[in-house]
């Protein structure tokens, strides 16, 4: 596992234990992981619009919407897009060595 997935994890885990901690005290902790997201950043890192992870890009304000929606709802973790869901999912039933390939392919 390399520093950003340990990072992701922990910071996911964090979200989730303090979601279980503070339910029905009225504040809400919800983990946004919106996957690909078209802010401008993949045309300033000159990226372009081939990788297939940006030609699955939501816009930003379908990120924003989709995480308050979670957030006011009470959910712990918010899977934002078919495309992030899909990945997330079928992320466990592949070796953590076949995942990080498909991942290495789809950024270019």
């Amino acid at each position: 596992m390399d520093t950003r997935e340990a990072i992701r994890e922990n910071v996911l885990s964090f979200s989730e234990a303090l979601s279980e901690e503070l339910a029905g005290t009225g504040v809400t902790v919800t983990a946004l992981c919106p996957g690909p997201t078209a802010t401008g950043f993949e045309s300033a890192a000159a990226l372009g619009a081939g990788s297939t992870m940006f030609r699955h890009a939501a816009s930003a304000a379908d990120v924003a919407r989709d995480g308050c929606a979670a957030m006011r709802k009470g959910k712990a973790i918010c899977l934002q897009g078919a495309f992030t869901k899909t990945m997330a999912i079928g992320s466990r039933f592949v070796p953590r060595a076949v995942a990080r390939k498909i991942a290495l392919r789809m950024n270019r």
